[in-house]
């Protein structure tokens, strides 16, 4: 069934971004019981169990090219090794969560930005502009007292998660060849866990304690994001996917940051001050009024 230009369906919109929304606070959660890179290795191999286990009871076709399997590799790797792992070395470094989501907000507009630079795609003034403000907003929320929020090192490593989220979901775009939703995403999940662990022990050890600190909340955020933020927000997006086209994520990701300063203010009493309010809803406005030009564009170039 081709895309429709409708709204999105209310429920499953909804429900992804607060599944999304709240994998920024079990990944701050999990790094404090578990050393970060060990536990991306751990949620993307049971994630990519959960997802094969899941196409072959339902019996999804397996039909994959060797061209598309190499570009699942690399999508797979730059999504989900280099996004979630430089992301929860930031969790470790202190990046809090709603900031985390703030940058992440930013990549359906530097997706549009790169593939303008890389592949030619045009890009509207708006998305430009939009941009522009968000980085802005994004800024004013870090403040003079980047110590605050882990350092230059944890800023550095939130925009390599960025960039890997926007290289990741250009490797995505390039596959004219449609693969089973499942058997892509455990193809994703699994590449991703080779690299992360191999890096995960050299730089955080082979020592169980070490590694493990707190098992009672460290199996229960592995379980948590492998099952909730990586299966259920997998088959979220598939239904949004499914009614609007590529760029139905991208039209309500600027709702994360605010869902996400909610949930943090609800579950662990985080709360924004003046300076930080006013920064997140700078970077929200300019990228909503980016990722609605960029999904309306893509959807224009969508097959009907």
């Amino acid at each position: 069934m081709a895309p429709t230009t409708g709204r999105l369906p209310l429920l499953p919109a909804a429900g992804f971004v607060l599944i999304w929304s709240s994998g920024y606070l079990a990944g701050p959660i999990g790094t404090a019981a578990m050393s970060p890179l060990m536990l991306v290795a751990a949620r993307f191999a049971v994630a990519a169990v959960l997802a094969a286990g899941l196409a072959l009871a339902l019996r999804r076709p397996r039909r994959i090219s060797q061209r598309t399997l190499s570009q699942l590799i690399f999508a797979g790797v730059m999504l989900n090794a280099v996004q979630f792992g430089a992301m929860y070395l930031a969790f470790d470094a202190g990046l809090s969560g709603t900031l985390a989501s703030l940058a992440h907000s930013l990549s359906p507009v530097l997706t549009a930005v790169l593939a303008a630079l890389l592949l030619g795609e045009r890009l509207s003034k708006l998305q430009v502009v939009g941009f522009a403000v968000g980085v802005c907003g994004v800024i004013v929320v870090l403040g003079p007292d980047v110590g605050a929020v882990g350092g230059v090192a944890s800023i550095v490593l939130a925009v390599v998660s960025v960039l890997g989220l926007s290289l990741g979901t250009l490797g995505q775009r390039s596959s004219a060849e449609p693969v089973d939703p499942l058997w892509g995403a455990a193809v994703q999940f699994a590449v991703a866990v080779p690299p992360v662990f191999v890096v995960a022990m050299l730089v955080e050890g082979t020592d169980p304690a070490r590694i493990v600190l707190d098992p009672t909340v460290a199996i229960p955020m592995v379980l948590y994001i492998a099952v909730f933020n990586s299966i259920v927000g997998l088959g979220l997006l598939g239904i949004l996917v499914r009614t609007r086209g590529p760029g139905a994520a991208a039209s309500i990701f600027f709702l994360m940051p605010p869902v996400t300063a909610l949930l943090s203010w609800i579950v662990l009493g985080e709360t924004l001050n003046a300076r930080e309010l006013i920064g997140l809803l700078i970077a929200v406005a300019g990228v909503a009024a980016a990722t609605r030009s960029s999904a309306a564009a893509t959807a224009a170039r969508s097959p009907r």
